[in-house]
């Protein structure tokens, strides 16, 4: 183990090893320190949109197709109603096992020369560096991509944040032939379901909802279509949970010290974008490195979540609202280039101006459906 570096990294999982990837293809020295032992998995919905995809292209990661399910698009669902669209241009997304993501992306760091320190806990920063058990390493930048609750946003005073709808998911595996090719999310009075197959033989469902006592076997009652496919089938997995809301940090960076991913903030998970946020944080980031400047990472991290963070609102107005719910879906229906357009804002194929635009079509398509 060295005694310095330029960049460490507090925290391995895909963050943070998409920050230490990012910067050492800009020529940096990169370590990385975490105290478990990989691969490591997290509640999450193991679905990457197309625009993650194309960030994790640019670092280089290639989830391999063997290990890999393609999406075409996304299906809504509710009351009986269903419409789904395809991607735009004809690019798919795909879901991949947390773990298998994770050890591609290990894969990836330690070809470039990334040192990997697992089983490797930091009790602290300083404007040097950092202290890693009785050891003291030198950094000129330190990264922070230890998640949710951040030790790193602590030590560098960049707690203070805004944070609306806290929401609780869960998620387990069944071991099913997948029925569609689509993410679906399923829509309840109170909740929300996700599917996505994640092999042939292997479907991934996550259930969101403001009620941190709901579990996945009750909560999928509130999903008739879904509960009846799922009745008698074997579970592949444990159920995990985590908590999921849109979190905005007035700072990101501080001295030497950046975070990135759900360090960072937060977009909540119904959007499906939390880890395709973090790979283009990591090339922002990056780019910073390579100025000798973090002066304009908050601007650019700013900007990179401002499309996840609108549409996850505009996708939670719907919570909790039966009857907008069915008139949405009736206007999809009814209206189908809404949905697609909607989609492509949703994967960075249009822009915000787009949404105020489609809003309008929205808003007149529920009036009339």
């Amino acid at each position: 183990m060295r005694d310095s570096t330029d960049v460490f990294v507090i925290g391995g999982g895909p963050a943070g090893l998409a920050a230490a990837i990012a910067a050492r293809q800009r020529g940096f020295n990169v370590m990385v320190a975490d105290g478990a032992r990989p691969p490591i998995d997290k509640a999450c919905g193991e679905a990457l949109m197309p625009d993650a995809i194309t960030a994790l292209e640019r670092l280089g990661v290639v989830v391999p197709a063997t290990d890999a399910y393609l999406l075409n698009g996304v299906r809504f669902l509710s009351s009986g109603l269903s419409a789904d669209a395809m991607f735009p241009s004809g690019r798919g997304g795909i879901s991949v096992r947390r773990p298998v993501l994770h050890r591609v992306m290990i894969e990836r760091a330690a070809a470039l020369g990334v040192e990997l320190l697992w089983q490797s806990v930091v009790t602290g920063i300083s404007a040097e560096g950092v202290q890693l058990g009785g050891r003291a390493i030198r950094a000129r930048w330190t990264v922070g991509a230890d998640g949710n609750n951040s030790r790193v946003r602590r030590w560098a005073n960049l707690n203070p944040h805004s944070r609306t709808g806290l929401r609780y998911a869960f998620r387990r595996h069944y071991r099913v032939r997948p029925w569609t090719d689509r993410m679906e999310v399923y829509w309840g009075k109170h909740s929300q379901g996700f599917t996505n197959p994640v092999s042939s033989e292997q479907v991934c469902v996550a259930v969101a909802s403001p009620d941190p006592e709901l579990r996945l076997d009750e909560s999928l009652l509130a999903f008739p279509g879904l509960h009846a496919r799922l009745r008698g089938v074997e579970p592949s997995s444990i159920e995990r949970g985590s908590v999921s809301a849109n979190r905005k940090l007035k700072r990101v960076w501080r001295g030497n010290v950046a975070l990135i991913g759900d360090a960072s903030g937060t977009v909540d998970a119904i959007t499906g974008e939390g880890l395709g946020l973090s790979f283009r944080q990591a090339i922002v980031l990056a780019e910073c490195f390579a100025s000798g400047s973090l002066s304009g990472y908050n601007a650019a991290h700013r900007r990179l979540a401002l499309r996840p963070l609108l549409m996850a609102r505009l996708m939670l107005t719907l919570d909790g609202r039966p009857w907008m719910q069915e008139r949405t879906l009736q206007a999809f229906r009814e209206r189908p280039e809404i949905f697609r357009r909607l989609l492509a804002l949703h994967v960075g194929s249009l822009s915000p101006l787009d949404l105020a635009l489609d809003g309008l079509s929205l808003g007149w398509g529920m009036l009339t459906a």
